[in-house]
């Protein structure tokens, strides 16, 4: 692992660390952008007075916290185009991720919602605030502070779960390290370049995801 041909080997194939790393940022970027779209419209939603939208989410809700990423992202790849639905290894991870990860961030903005005072809401319809204004003008910015640090985290593992588009050749970091290593057989350095890259990445955010912890038990 340590002998240093094996090391200058791997930099010298830098650029297809780099190819799978900027593939896996931008995954992860548009995934969390999704997520968070998800995650605010399910979460208004299921702190709504429909119950039919309501037990439509957290149907959707219960089956995507409670099966396998891998598994939902293999149905999309390989059982939606028998439907005639074809997605790309980049669509599909853009996607299992989105819907995987707005699941439990659903969840964490509707209990944030919950979280704040009712008589908060009872002052805005006394206002002759209707359901979203109340929502968008009272609710929303106290809700915020308290579901930020959980969805940072959520950030973090998104980032760490796109680490499985390399079952369906999707591209990402970790495909192209396996690949390389399997062609040189130098997986001790491989792998060891791969979870730095991954920890430049999720590190930053699970620091901020403490910060905004410890700032919000302050206050």
């Amino acid at each position: 692992m340590f002998a240093l041909f094996k090391w200058v080997e791997l930099f010298a194939s830098w650029k297809e660390f780099a190819a799978g790393f900027g593939v896996t940022v931008l995954v992860s970027f548009i995934a969390l952008v999704a997520t968070l779209v998800i995650s605010v419209t399910a979460g208004l939603i299921r702190c709504s007075g429909n119950k039919i939208i309501r037990a439509f989410l957290l149907g959707f809700i219960n089956f995507f916290q409670n099966t396998p990423l891998v598994v939902q992202l293999f149905f999309m790849y390989n059982v939606l185009p028998r439907f005639g639905l074809m997605l790309s290894p980049f669509a599909c991870g853009c996607l299992g991720l989105s819907l995987y990860t707005g699941a439990f961030g659903a969840s964490i903005v509707e209990s944030a919602i919950n979280a704040v005072p009712p008589g908060q809401k009872e002052a805005a319809y006394s206002q002759g605030m209707n359901y979203m204004e109340t929502m968008v003008y009272i609710i929303l910015p106290q809700a915020v502070k308290i579901a930020l640090p959980p969805l940072t985290n959520q950030a973090v593992n998104l980032i760490k779960n796109s680490s499985v588009l390399e079952m369906i050749a999707g591209g990402d970091l970790m495909y192209h390290a396996d690949s390389w290593a399997s062609d040189t057989q130098y997986y001790g350095p491989s792998f060891v370049v791969t979870g730095l890259l991954y920890l430049s990445l999720c590190l930053p955010l699970s620091k901020l995801a403490e910060r905004l912890q410890k700032k919000a038990a302050r206050k």
